[in-house]
């Protein structure tokens, strides 16, 4: 859930339930019995890495009551989810070394997702929502990331860090952005190659 602060950045909280598994020496028991609950909450300033608390929860009602009772504060604190068509499409696209798509890349693909994925989620500032390849016939292949994000700017900022973190062939990459879910609109906010022509 999101809302913007008195200086009109973006702030975010979020909560979710967290069964763990059985204690190594409960392994013989039903989860439902040994797994320890936690309920755990997660919030800061998009873009900033988060400040995370959990609490042992008795039961799983009681960390169901316990996200009840989060949703209503958030609500009473001005947080809520936002529509799709209050936030917007950022294309990671990193260029790819031939027009056929290799092993390499594939490795690429999962390794970008995954790291994009933790390094967005943790900052509140974007969804990895799916992968793809793509090829033109008079180009190298490209791999695009498709991320839904509330703030673009800060989405653009943590993709640029985490790819360069990573090391994911940081000098191949471009970012555009897009109101969310027309891609028709995506325009270049970072190129290596300083072009401002961003095509899937």
């Amino acid at each position: 859930m999101y809302k913007k602060d008195d200086a009109g950045a973006w702030t975010f909280r979020e909560a979710w339930i967290d069964a763990g598994m059985p204690q190594e020496d409960d392994a013989e028991a039903a989860p439902a019995e040994s797994a320890e609950i936690f309920f755990v909450v997660n919030h800061g300033a998009v873009g900033h890495q988060s400040t995370s608390k959990d609490v042992r929860a008795a039961s799983l009602e009681e960390a169901r009551g316990m996200l009840e009772a989060f949703a209503e504060q958030c609500a009473v604190d001005g947080y809520a989810v936002l529509s799709r068509e209050e936030q917007f499409t950022v294309v990671a696209q990193i260029a790819l070394k031939s027009d056929r798509i290799t092993d390499r890349d594939k490795t690429l693909g999962a390794s970008a997702k995954a790291a994009l994925t933790a390094h967005l989620a943790w900052r509140g500032s974007g969804l990895v929502e799916k992968i793809e390849f793509t090829k033109g016939p008079h180009s190298t292949g490209k791999l695009n990331v498709y991320i839904l994000a509330p703030d673009p700017a800060r989405a653009v900022a943590n993709i640029k860090v985490c790819i360069r973190e990573e090391k994911l062939d940081f000098t191949k990459l471009s970012v555009a952005v897009a109101p969310a879910d027309q891609l028709d609109e995506l325009r270049a906010k970072h190129s290596t190659s300083g072009s401002t022509v961003f095509s899937l």
